[in-house]
């Protein structure tokens, strides 16, 4: 059964679709069996490894309006164990749609089961919001990965983001777990950066991913080629601090079993 993790911040640009694509790939090419799940409607995990969106005619819109069972959304990448379930500008209108529905919380989750155990791990990339796809995200999750980054205001809206997933626990999914926060955009040279991470580490302790990700003009360029950083340049910095996270993540879940 595919442990399912869940990639969520409600503030935008703090590297959650980076790390989402970067993170699977990595795993993938460690040789675990990974299914990405864009549930962001820009789509920028599906474009990020070189699929191109508007071509899609299936996807996480049809698998949350349950028009379409899973097996029949999932198109693989060009990484070898690496599929996906692309995302595509409708899927805006799920937010609307859902409303009425009973256990609307629960559709991804409902979803997502017949075909769990043909993966190892699930990553979610979740929409910049705390709406509903994002909160049928959490209710999907056996964990949750907040990627914070390395600058001014890093902190803010993180606490409206735990209370969230406190109560998605005790309404939804009382297992979901935090599997951990994760620094990124960190740059060495600043004063700014290591204030932040000293901080981090400060106030949430184990919570926090050894792995840093750092600030590399490559992670930042291999979107545009559709490409996921090792495929781009596997002796870029953004290369290494992926694997490392995913060996990280992969050795915890060792531990945990």
């Amino acid at each position: 059964m595919a442990k399912i993790i869940a990639i969520a911040n409600q503030k935008g640009g703090v590297g959650k679709t980076t790390t989402a694509v970067n993170l699977a790939s990595a795993m993938a090419i460690l040789e675990k069996k990974i299914l990405l799940v864009d549930a962001d409607p820009q789509a920028n995990a599906t474009s990020g490894l070189g699929i191109d969106v508007k071509n899609q005619k299936l996807g996480t819109y049809q698998l949350l309006e349950h028009t379409a069972i899973a097996e029949k959304t999932i198109i693989p990448s060009s990484t070898p164990n690496l599929d996906l379930i692309p995302s595509h500008i409708d899927l805006v209108a799920t937010e609307i749609e859902l409303v009425d529905k009973k256990n609307r919380e629960y559709m991804l989750k409902k979803a997502l089961v017949t075909i769990d155990d043909n993966y190892e791990y699930i990553i979610i990339d979740c929409a910049p919001s705390l709406g509903l796809i994002t909160l049928n995200a959490l209710v999907s999750a056996d964990s949750l990965i907040i990627p914070i980054q390395c600058e001014y205001f890093a902190l803010e809206g993180l606490g409206k983001l735990l209370n969230t997933i406190k109560s998605v626990q005790k309404i939804h999914n009382k297992n979901l777990d935090i599997e951990g926060l994760l620094l990124t955009m960190y740059d060495p040279r600043l004063r700014l950066s290591n204030q932040v991470v000293e901080e981090v580490q400060k106030h949430f302790g184990k919570m926090v991913f050894k792995t840093i990700i750092h600030r590399n003009i490559r992670l930042s360029e291999a979107p545009s080629f559709g490409e996921n950083i090792v495929d781009y340049d596997a002796t870029s910095k953004g290369a290494k601090n992926y694997l490392s996270l995913a060996n990280e993540i992969i050795k915890k879940t060792k531990k945990n079993n």
